[in-house]
């Protein structure tokens, strides 16, 4: 493969770790040296400026590296202008480990596919989380000191938490809130897992 690998990897907040991203960034072949890193800001945020270095880092023949396609971008639209900035560039994509040529037609088509599915699994956690908090809040349980994540969304973190396709960086991202929450409320699920198993047993 011509080229060089220039590395991306950005966590939406100050309390998230980078490690897990960089680590796989390493394995894939990037030099730690070649790696940009965004702390503390969101997938539909343009303007990072870990993102705008490493975009100026590549050269014809290059390949931007990152683990999966919402570290990039969590918008088509978004998606689109890195793939063309990309392309002009004569610059390939690689999404965890699979190489994508931007301008190559079936390439772009597969990474316009993989855009329009990151876009819409974020558009339809947010649906349901504001759905779960509108009938919470008619039903008047929306009062006081809240917790962090309501019943639907607590609900709907195991689902995507169970579903294997996230770490639970990425699932405190998606649900905005820290790790140590998700931590915390995936650790309630399993001692109240364990307490119906032993109420079984005896």
């Amino acid at each position: 493969m011509d080229g060089i690998q220039i590395g991306y990897a950005r966590v939406s907040t100050t309390d998230q770790d980078l490690t897990s991203q960089r680590d796989a960034l390493l394995r894939m072949g990037v030099l730690d040296s070649n790696i940009y890193v965004d702390h503390g800001l969101t997938g539909t945020n343009r303007a990072r400026p870990g993102l705008r270095e490493a975009l100026a880092a590549v050269r014809e023949g290059d390949t931007l590296v990152v683990t999966k396609l919402d570290r990039l971008a969590r918008s088509v639209k978004d998606a689109r202008d890195i793939a063309d900035e990309l392309t002009t560039k004569g610059v390939a994509l690689s999404l965890g480990g699979s190489r994508y040529d931007p301008t190559d037609p079936v390439g772009r088509l597969l990474f316009n596919v993989l855009a329009m599915v990151a876009e819409f699994e974020r558009d339809l956690i947010s649906m349901r989380t504001k759905e779960g908090m509108a009938v919470a809040k008619a039903k008047g349980r929306l009062k006081g000191k809240q917790p962090k994540l309501s019943l639907t969304q607590r609900k709907l973190l195991f689902e995507v938490q169970d579903r294997g396709e996230y770490t639970q960086a990425e699932v405190a991202e998606l649900f905005s809130v820290s790790r140590a929450t998700v931590y915390r409320e995936l650790q309630k699920r399993r001692r109240a897992f364990l307490s119906t198993s032993e109420a079984h047993i005896f």
